[in-house]
């Protein structure tokens, strides 16, 4: 009887490093054994010993020697969070799939991808938070000579646009996908998108209307994210672009300071360690940020404002990966800039993350009014921030009119069932202090 053949294993190791001051922080390896794979990390001793140290993910032991990571599911990642958080999105993988496919047609002996080839296919240049990969050669992954860039400027937003809508409708060519190669982005979903030079030099992402859409999602997001600055909530930067006569949305990256310098980034599921199937709370992420937030009250505070402003607005696409934190200082975080923010109004206000594991997903002022003790919020500051951000929302008309939104009258009446409802009505009768109720009464 011929002996069984064992599937030859594919090892690849990597260095990891810290923005650009270049910190080694250790070494990363993946390991592939057929339809298996796994990868390992090791903290290099220096930064072990160094003062500067910080758990990188919160799944690594501050130890010496390798560290196992498997994915607990075919949804998860083989990498440790932290890394997992710099890997493509979903259109990002999209891209990459139809370039590679294109080449195995050329070249059928060309191997299937696998989950390094995804997380590697970043550039160097735009990869989320201070991650840094750089393999054999000392080169960083899908990075470039001094002098040239691979995250394009500005002004090829039409260029980008082009070959995104050939993707969306499958008629992408070599050239196009060759284009968007590696300028994926890790903040996002299935939505076109691509990392981008602003006009300054900063660092951004233009956002761009899909075909499928049936509204103007791109202005929906800016008109979002302008309405949430209003209710007291820091937001990433965000304008409308327009280019051949469709929207792009251009949000700055709040990953980079004045300078461009990398500041470290993790997800709220990182920071929760939660696989992408688990149904988790809001009240089980403050818990986390209360031994993991430099500011723990003032964050906690924030984090409640947002989740009123987003059953206000109808923005129901509240997982965990839509929230983020920037490495603070002495191995504590802070919460970063709200983004993504999607006003839905032909959906029910239901959040996709629950409020608390005893009452579920947030369906009304009410329950939220009943946890905000434990956003480190009192009964007045709870009613405070509701009129806040009432305030802003029924403001949503005047700004979506705006040049940086600009919506038109046709685009309006298609968002308003996002804005415009009882349970807008509810909050503001709420947010009125139990003197002011009982003064009106005696009118």
């Amino acid at each position: 009887m011929a002996s069984q053949r064992k599937p030859s294993a594919t090892q690849v190791e990597l260095d990891v490093f810290l923005g650009a001051a270049e910190h080694a922080v250790g070494k990363l390896v993946y390991v592939r054994a057929g339809q298996r794979e796994f990868s390992q990390f090791a903290y290099s001793e220096s930064w072990l010993s160094d003062p500067r140290f910080f758990d990188v993910s919160p799944d690594l032991d501050k130890t010496v020697g390798h560290q196992v990571r498997r994915a607990a599911t075919k949804e998860d990642s083989v990498f440790f969070f932290a890394l997992a958080d710099t890997e493509p999105d979903s259109w990002g993988r999209r891209v990459i799939a139809r370039a590679h496919a294109k080449e195995r047609q050329k070249n059928p002996a060309l191997g299937p991808l696998t989950e390094l080839d995804y997380l590697c296919a970043v550039d160097d240049h735009s990869r989320i938070g201070a991650l840094r990969l750089r393999d054999a050669s000392k080169r960083y992954l899908r990075s470039v000579a001094t002098g040239q860039r691979t995250t394009p400027a500005l002004l090829e937003l039409e260029h980008m646009l082009s070959a995104s809508r050939a993707v969306e409708q499958s008629k992408e060519s070599a050239e196009d996908l060759r284009y968007l190669l590696g300028k994926a982005t890790s903040l996002g979903g299935l939505r076109p998108k691509c990392s981008i030079v602003d006009e300054d030099g900063a660092l951004a992402l233009g956002k761009f209307p899909s075909v499928q859409d049936e509204r103007s999602v791109t202005r929906g997001e800016v008109l979002a994210l302008r309405l949430a600055q209003l209710a007291g909530i820091e937001v990433a930067s965000a304008r409308i672009v327009t280019v051949q006569g469709e929207p792009v949305a251009v949000i700055r990256r709040f990953d980079r300071t004045a300078e461009q310098a990398r500041i470290p980034y993790i997800s709220g599921a990182t920071l929760l360690q939660s696989n992408r199937g688990d149904e988790r709370a809001y009240t089980e992420l403050v818990d986390a940020m209360r031994s993991k937030c430099l500011a723990f009250k003032r964050d906690a505070q924030q984090l409640w404002r947002r989740m009123v402003f987003n059953h206000l607005v109808t923005n129901v696409d509240d997982h965990l990966h839509n929230i983020g934190f920037l490495y603070a200082d002495a191995n504590l975080w802070r919460l970063a800039p709200a983004f993504d923010l999607n006003p839905f109004p032909d959906k029910e206000r239901e959040s996709k993350t629950w409020l608390s594991e005893d009452t579920g997903p947030i369906t009304s002022v009410e329950t939220l009014l009943a946890q905000a003790a434990r956003f480190e919020l009192s009964a007045d500051e709870a009613r405070q921030v509701l009129a806040d951000v009432v305030s802003a929302v029924s403001r949503w008309r005047h700004i979506a009119v705006m040049p940086e939104v600009g919506m038109a009258q046709h685009e309006l009446e298609a968002f308003a069932p996002a804005f415009e409802h009882a349970e807008l009505e509810g909050a503001r009768r709420a947010s009125c202090s139990e003197a002011t109720q009982q003064g009106a009464a005696n009118l």
